[in-house]
């Protein structure tokens, strides 16, 4: 673990170098007033928290443990309200549940919540109706309505997100301790929707299991398990609005570097991973464990410079590779990933994202998703990853609690005629309760599948 920050590192060394996706502020006063405000903000996260998050991830790079992400494509202001934020938390909880009894090991849940307000786009601007204004880059940038003082990128917009991620935080920390998580009680998670779901019977099965174990374990050894009424709850989002991420970024006492007190776990996306672009250079001196998006247009030497880069002491836990290339691509473009990697012995942990590369454009405009080709992107993962001697150690899910209708298929076999019946995603289609509760349910089997191969 380095001592010091790297001497030619800084919080602003990121300016000298290329950064992309970043917005164009018009009133340089108005950004170093919003700048000023986050650094003077108590932080969302803390070091201790960050430090504990890297030593599960060191674990999940062994097998040790399972690393369920999840959350939405972009967080909406108006959507930080307490049924939306328990809901979220809910079918998180729901699915490592499941995945906990599939795979017999601790699972790290991470939320796609609490700061993931800034977005990137295919094209900085867009067009209708021959007006071209800005593209909709999330929330902490600019709004979604088309007109042209909406999308004109705000940058008070930066301190209302770090502050609507602090009530956030707060209230899931609120139900954490206050035993909305309690294992001893998992019926209390059921959401109300959930009646006459295809997969309800399989969820109460499960749960009852577990019921019976814990007290089976209580009275064996006559007291309670008190660790098992409350979880873990780690954030993370996309870094990508590097003054956001730099703005929330200091030293802490009696700790060496620099962490990123706005999550716990950011990370790089596909567009921004460029070895010499601004985004690499400011995650490279963060103390925080970190990820980097990889998709099919990612070589080995590309993820073994990222590896020197941003890893140069080879610390575990520290990077991970999440993997984005879609059910088509995935047997083409993983392997000399893994191959390459492989042989030149870098700790890394691996993730797959079976979102991102299997998004389809349907007969009536939305972006969508079909629930088949999730499913057989995940497939292939655990396969490919089992050929290649490597561990696949979690998953990161585009999801919601909601009931929305934005991803097809599953097990009520949505189709494109239902995308209109509730579709809110302002960006990205996510999974809904129903069809993230099914993909749990598989990644348990085949967890439950490696399990007793190896054992």
């Amino acid at each position: 673990m380095p001592s010091q920050p790297r001497r030619d590192w800084s919080i602003d060394s990121w300016h000298a170098r290329p950064a992309l996706q970043q917005p164009t502020y018009h009133d340089e006063v108005a950004v170093e007033r919003a700048a000023a405000k986050l650094r003077r903000l108590p932080p969302l996260v803390t070091s201790w928290e960050i430090e504990t998050l890297r030593r599960h991830l060191a674990e999940a790079q062994e097998g040790r443990r399972f690393v369920l992400q999840g959350g939405d494509c972009a967080e909406s202001l108006d959507d930080c309200n307490s049924q939306v934020i328990a809901n979220k938390l809910k079918i998180l909880l729901q699915m490592s549940l499941v995945l906990v009894i599939g795979a017999r090991k601790s699972v790290v849940r991470i939320g796609r919540f609490a700061g993931q307000y800034a977005k990137p786009r295919s094209s900085p601007t867009e067009t209708r109706d021959g007006t071209t204004l800005p593209s909709y880059f999330g929330d902490a940038i600019n709004e979604p309505e088309f007109t042209s003082e909406a999308r004109t990128p705000n940058p008070h917009l930066l301190v209302r997100a770090y502050q609507h991620s602090a009530l956030t935080l707060n209230f899931i920390r609120a139900l954490i301790d206050g035993g909305f998580a309690d294992l001893h009680h998992p019926e209390y998670w059921d959401l109300g929707f959930f009646e006459g779901s295809p997969s309800r019977k399989q969820y109460e099965n499960l749960v009852q299991r577990i019921s019976e174990a814990i007290r089976f374990m209580e009275t064996i050894s006559g007291n309670s398990i008190e660790e098992l009424s409350r979880v873990e709850f780690f954030t993370s989002h996309e870094g990508l609005n590097l003054l956001y991420e730099s703005s929330g970024t200091r030293t802490v006492p009696r700790r060496d570097g620099y962490y990123n007190l706005t999550t716990h776990f950011p990370w790089i996306g596909e567009r921004t991973r460029q070895i010499d672009g601004a985004h690499v250079e400011f995650f490279r001196g963060i103390r925080n464990p970190i990820g980097v998006k990889i998709g099919p247009g990612a070589t080995p030497s590309d993820l073994l410079r990222l590896c020197e880069v941003l890893n140069p002491e080879n610390e575990p836990g520290r990077l991970t590779f999440i993997h984005r290339f879609g059910a088509d691509r995935i047997a083409d473009c993983l392997p000399p990933l893994l191959e390459g990697v492989g042989q030149a012995g870098p700790r890394v942990l691996w993730i797959s994202d079976p979102m991102h590369g299997n998004t389809m454009t349907a007969a009536g405009g939305q972006k969508t998703r079909h629930v088949d080709a999730i499913l057989r992107e995940i497939d292939q993962a655990f396969t490919l990853h089992e050929q290649a001697g490597t561990i696949l150690g979690g998953v990161h899910f585009e999801l919601t609690g909601d009931d929305v209708t934005e991803c097809i298929g599953g097990a009520r076999n949505l189709t494109e005629a239902d995308l209109t019946r509730n579709y809110r995603s302002q960006c990205d289609p996510r999974l809904n309760y129903e069809q993230s509760l099914e993909l749990a349910f598989l990644i348990a089997g085949h967890l439950e599948d490696r399990r007793h191969a190896s054992g």
